[in-house]
């Protein structure tokens, strides 16, 4: 046993514990089982269970961390997003995750630099680069969740990125914590100075490095060729080899060293433009040969991405929704080229096109899709590109695990080893592996799925790795990693890639960095050649709902309870443990007990993971299917759905009831009364809030005469909308059914009510306690009154709230009802019949999750910029936790989630949204009054009179 292994296994020092438990408070700090288990996954096929998590949220306690780790021998990992793919966020030690607050970013020389800290996810860096046209060089596929300090750590590229756009290339500078607690900030003069006299020993050896490798001609000039590829195979020793300047070495080391080295405080990147004009085409090759030959060609033109997809790849997409019916008729030697050019004018994107197509002419074509600009075809053709990966997902055996590996070919032997690859992949029998990749780059990802629950499947995949890393590594001189990282997976594998003598030198910049071995050990380098054998990620089944989850992580960005208990990934990892252990005859009692809390009363439900999942799982389908495992009160949700209306007069009943109390306490006193009942009664007793509303005090229902020629528009007001008003503090006092019937009136509707509308209900109410068949009962009940009030489908229907138009429309069969939420009912009826004038006061607005899977999120914040000249929508609030009332019964939900409101909406006064419920919990952490849309519209629009142009 090596010696890392020996600490790792070693219980943690109690000096270490006590001195840990004085520096980071309580709620950061984790080692219970459910939660040091959830957070012993990545997106890698491998687990280790920390024993102990910490959350740190300031440099200052990552350096004490660090000292007490060096002092202690105590191995820690750093974790930023957790999408890495080779194993290196996990730890069976100290896990150190990054807490909210490194999400600072600072835009210099307008947009030509970008500052950024470890926590900011890759996407939003490029969202408020966006306005200047710049982006971040790196582009992993994984960007909507990856993390920089990951991105950065890991070198990751993409598809546009290649070799000359990646963190190596861009850095400007970097601001890094060393293993012994030193920090070193390139762009901070006093900083430097301090770190040369501190540690000019370090940088003396480090320059020394650099000088005997340039001047060892055969291993400087491996490396240079090394990196002529995309390699992210251990450590970037092209440092040593670019720069002479010690400190130059060192940040660029830190590039790529997957947390090995040191810990990245803050990173900053020139930025390279992000060109408005894009187009794309699709170029069916007969073979792979013909494909790969074009590949070279493509280099020389003014493309930003080639991607290459193997007939598998292609196969495996055929019969999506939405794909073209030719790919199911392509030959089966059939090879193809995505091909996308940016411009910054469409003029020049033209000249770009014709160069391109030009140049590829003289080849042989079996199907084309020429250049298009036009999102909707360009969109299709990178959707069959996207679709590849999760396709062998969704088809794999439940208990496998899928596996993308991503080695690089030199360019010009492409071909070659592309149908290399597909020999050894049907030589180990994986009948359903895929081949795509970054083309220009000779990049290359091979997909497939795996078991590693017997030894023999084992086996199979230790023999299979092993043929693939003498293939790649020495009969083509590629690199085994071109850009997920070495990780664990091919730690064992690093020395034979790069031969004995820069191996040596990487080891000597680990214990030159890292003398000790604390920083993340058996990543990168390793003393055990079997370390990607080990601690194997179990996949066991645990339900059909979410047993395709391939733990990547992309789910949990847009999660309300990221950060207060379990994410939808470790949702699934936990419920897989529990299966297993319940198959195994282990008591669960305890871990179900925890999971209770963690995993279903904390979860909002609402669905928005499914979107992100590469698989397409709603992991708040299994919290529901778990909820009605519990929901024992069928007799009383039975009662409700037969008298709903007497249940929506008692809810009027209860707030009337809170108003009193309201008038007789005051603010303050029935606040802090209410947030203590609701706890003590564990949910059971709602919490009352400054933004609870009054009463509905009367319900207005008018009918609109039989003389009545205007267009009819039936209206299905919520049970939320007849049962509450506005908040008592509220500047709005109209109710929502009264604003939106005098909108719709302003636009020459007659507004038609259903017949017995207080009796009615979508089901949401019932279906998200678990009470499934009562919420589909009433669901069906609305949906038949809404056909007899729209006279069969003539008339369109407009619900008020978007979560009860999402409830009814999925799933929805009869094709003669036309349900409209708010948004597309303004967007398609309304913006030509009135005339909009811009409010001078800034507005907030939050997409609701229903808003966002009707696919009206955009149509939302286009609508609010005809309202008002400046619209404020939050970065990283997807869900706002309400989850219809978990604001009243579980609040810290709703609190956790809005946590980062309040700044983001300080230079607002209002805020608007489509869902009443949303905005109770809205109006009361963002601290302004939040609204329905139809607010914001109706106040800045007047019909437009006949004489004017519609």
């Amino acid at each position: 046993m090596n010696a890392a292994a020996q600490l790792e296994r070693a219980p943690l020092p109690a000096a270490f514990l006590r001195e840990v438990e004085r520096l980071i408070p309580v709620e950061r700090r984790f080692d219970d089982p459910l939660s040091t288990l959830a957070f012993g996954t990545d997106a890698s096929f491998y687990r280790l269970v920390p024993k102990l998590v910490v959350r740190v949220e300031t440099e200052a306690e990552v350096i004490r961390l660090l000292k007490l780790a060096h002092a202690e021998n105590v191995p820690v990992t750093f974790r930023a997003a957790g999408t890495s793919l080779s194993g290196q966020a996990i730890s069976d030690s100290v896990l150190i995750v990054l807490g909210d607050n490194w999400n600072g970013r600072e835009i210099r020389n307008g947009g030509e630099q970008i500052r950024l800290q470890p926590g900011v996810i890759g996407a939003n860096a490029n969202a408020v680069l966006a306005p200047f046209q710049r982006k971040i060089g790196p582009d992993p596929a994984s960007i909507n969740a990856a993390k920089i300090g990951g991105i950065v750590a890991n070198n990751s590229s993409g598809m546009c990125c290649g070799t000359a756009q990646n963190s190596y290339k861009t850095l400007a500078g970097l601001r890094v914590v060393l293993a012994d607690g030193t920090v070193v900030d390139s762009e901070d003069a006093a900083s430097v100075a301090a770190f040369r006299q501190s540690h000019a020993a370090l940088l003396e050896q480090l320059a020394e490095l650099g000088r005997e490798t340039r001047a060892n001609a055969e291993l400087a000039a491996k490396i240079r060729h090394k990196y002529r590829l995309k390699n992210t195979t251990g450590f970037s020793l092209n440092a040593l080899v670019d720069y002479d300047e010690p400190l130059d070495i060192l940040n660029h080391l830190m590039v790529g060293s997957e947390g090995t080295l040191g810990f990245i405080s803050a990173v900053t990147y020139d930025t390279v433009p992000d060109h408005p004009h894009k187009a794309s085409a699709l170029v069916v090759f007969p073979d792979v040969e013909t494909c790969c030959l074009a590949v070279p060609v493509l280099k020389q033109q003014p493309v930003s991405a080639v991607e290459l997809l193997d007939r598998r790849s292609l196969r495996s997409v055929e019969h999506k929704a939405g794909m073209p019916e030719w790919v199911k008729e392509l030959s089966p030697t059939a090879c193809a080229l995505l091909i996308e050019s940016r411009a910054a004018t469409q003029s020049l994107l033209h000249e770009q096109i014709n160069l391109i197509m030009t140049s590829i002419a003289h080849f042989p074509v079996e199907k084309q899709v020429d250049f298009s600009e036009d999102p909707v075809v360009y969109n299709q053709l990178w959707k069959i590109r996207k679709d590849t990966f999760p396709a062998v997902g969704a088809v794999r055996q439940t208990g496998t695990t899928v596996i993308i590996e991503d080695v690089t070919f030199p360019v010009e032997r492409l071909a070659e080893g592309v149908n290399r690859l597909i020999e050894l992949l049907d030589k180990h029998r994986y009948d359903e592996a895929i081949l795509f990749g970054h083309a220009l780059e000779g990049n290359l990802h091979f997909v497939f799925t795996q078991g590693f629950d017997d030894p023999a499947q084992v086996a199979r995949y230790e023999a299979f790795m092993g043929e693939v890393a003498q293939l790649v590594a020495v009969e083509f001189g590629g690199a085994l990693k071109a850009e997920h990282g070495t990780g664990r997976n091919m730690a064992p594998f690093v020395e034979l890639e790069w031969g004995s003598e820069a191996y040596a030198l990487m080891w000597k910049i680990k214990r030159l960095l890292d003398p000790t071995g604390i920083l993340n050990p058996d990543v990168v380098l390793s003393e055990d050649p079997d370390i990607h054998l080990k601690n194997l990620k179990p996949m066991p089944a645990a339900d059909e709902i979410v047993d395709k989850c391939i733990e990547c992580g992309f789910c949990e960005p847009v999660c309300p309870s990221n950060g207060l208990t379990l994410t939808p990934r470790q949702r699934i990892v936990i419920w897989r443990d529990i299966q297993a252990r319940k198959r195994a005859g282990v008591d669960t009692t305890e871990i179900e007990r925890l999971y209770h809390y963690h995993g279903v009363e904390t979860c909002a439900a609402t669905g928005l993971c499914a979107q992100r999942c590469p698989v397409g799982i709603n992991t708040g389908d299994l919290v529901r299917k778990l909820r009605g495992r519990e929901a024992n009160k069928t007799g009383t949700a039975n009662w409700l759905a037969e008298h709903f209306a007497t249940a929506v007069q008692g809810t009027r009943f209860m707030l009337h009831v809170a108003n009193g109390a309201h008038l007789i306490m005051g603010t303050r006193n029935l606040a802090k009364m209410s947030a203590t009942m609701t706890r003590a009664s564990k949910g059971r007793v709602p919490q009352w809030t400054p933004a609870t509303p009054q009463p509905l005090q009367r319900l207005n229902l008018p009918k609109a005469p039989p003389t009545d020629e205007r267009a009819r528009v039936v209206y299905l007001a919520a049970c939320v909308s007849r049962a509450m008003g506005p908040a008592a503090r509220d500047q709005e006092q109209e109710p929502l059914l009264d604003k939106t019937r005098s909108l719709l009136e302003k636009a020459g509707y007659q507004v038609i009510f259903p017949e017995q509308l207080n009796d009615l209900c979508c089901g949401q109410p019932f279906a998200s306690k678990g009470y499934s068949e009562q919420g589909e009962r009433k669901r069906q009940e609305m949906l038949d009154a809404l056909l007899k009030a729209s006279r069969g489908g003539l008339d369109p229907i407009y619900c008020d709230t978007s979560p009860c138009t999402l409830r009814l429309v999925q799933g929805l069969t009869d094709q003669r009802l036309d349900l409209y939420d708010p948004v597309r009912f303004i967007r398609t009826h309304l913006l030509d019949k009135l005339d909009f004038v811009p409010q001078d006061k800034p507005i907030a607005v939050h997409v609701t999750c229903s808003t966002q899977h009707l696919g009206e999120a955009q149509a939302l914040i286009d609508i609010a910029r005809h309202c008002a000249k400046e619209v404020v929508v939050p970065e990283g609030i997807h869900c706002c936790g309400f989850a219809g009332d978990k604001g009243f019964t579980t609040p810290e939900l709703n609190e956790h989630a809005l946590r980062s409101l309040k700044n983001a909406v300080q230079i607002c006064e209002e805020g608007i949204s489509t869902s009443r419920t949303c905005e109770i919990g809205l109006s009361r952490h963002g601290e302004i009054d939040y609204h329905g849309l139809v607010y914001l519209v109706d106040r800045v629009t007047r019909r437009k009179t006949a004489d004017q142009p519609l």
